[in-house]
């Protein structure tokens, strides 16, 4: 193309600063995550039980309410821990759907399409990119995890007859910490699987399988060796047992028979995280081997 017109000249505009140029792959994460109309579907379905929950909340709290329900009499309901437990539970198991879906495609596009020594000869380092993915997913399973429930806790605080935000300030405290747990071991399997495979079905499927695969073997290694230690793999296991001890939620007949303690699980969890760190340390090259 001639250039004899010479109007040609550099841009001139704001530069985006260095610390803060990995934001741009978090946009187009989000823009890429969003073009899904089953994510708005999934998005959506995931505030389900939140719903159900502010209704029952406002029920339990509302003379006039039970008067027209014809519900003045219920029985076993209260809004205590137990309550905000089985929410909690319902909304963590539905961020694994959405994760689901929308974890194996952040990074298995730039693999597919060989686009990541690209990316990365731009000025954004390896951790800057697993860092503007990681953005993504966290926000994401954020909004229908421990935001959420939040708003469940403030509204029965606001609505309760008698004084209970002071008394049940563990409750959101607990659920802010067990949701940002999960919410961390989600993010990094769904990136390290995605940094793995190439295709979506099969790192939609690994994603089930890496939670809940192990709590087959854990199974098995626990009848083989008669021991309780095998629970350290069953993922879903270790997550019942930390939220309930989270949100000081009374034990169950399963849980005082099994001898697993808060140190014991948190190391699990930690090497489960350690281990789809090293998994992205090795995947996230700025080079392709091709072997012909």
């Amino acid at each position: 193309m001639s250039v004899y017109k010479r109007t040609y000249h550099s841009y001139m505009g704001e530069v985006t600063p260095l610390r803060t140029r990995f934001l741009v792959l978090t946009r187009y994460g989000f823009s890429d995550v969003w073009s899904s109309r089953i994510t708005n579907i999934l998005f959506a379905m995931c505030f389900l039980p939140t719903v159900i929950g502010l209704v029952m909340i406002y029920v339990m709290n509302s003379d006039v309410a039970k008067l027209l329900l014809g519900a003045q009499n219920i029985r076993g309901l209260t809004i205590d821990q137990r309550f905000f437990f089985g929410v909690m539970q319902s909304q963590c198991w539905l961020a694994l759907i959405l994760t689901a879906w929308i974890g194996p495609r952040l990074i298995s596009a730039d693999m597919s399409d060989n686009a990541l020594p690209i990316l990365l000869s731009r000025p954004i380092t390896r951790w800057e990119y697993v860092l503007g993915k990681l953005i993504v997913l966290w926000t994401m399973l954020s909004a229908v995890t421990w935001a959420p429930l939040l708003l469940l806790w403030g509204f029965q605080a606001y609505n309760a007859k008698q004084p209970w935000a002071a008394a049940n300030l563990f409750i959101a405290g607990g659920m802010v910490a067990g949701s940002l747990i999960w919410v961390a071991l989600l993010s990094l399997v769904a990136l390290a699987l995605s940094s793995w495979v190439k295709w979506r079905v099969v790192g939609t499927g690994l994603i089930f399988g890496a939670i809940f695969i192990p709590a087959g073997v854990g199974g098995v290694f626990n009848a083989v060796m008669r021991t309780d230690k095998g629970f350290l793999l069953n993922i879903p296991f270790m997550m019942t047992i930390l939220w309930h001890r989270l949100l000081r939620v009374p034990a169950l007949f399963f849980e005082q028979r099994v001898s697993l303690s808060l140190p014991e699980i948190s190391i699990a969890l930690a090497l489960m995280c350690a281990a789809c760190v090293l998994v992205l340390h090795r995947r996230i090259r700025a080079r392709e081997v091709v072997r012909g």
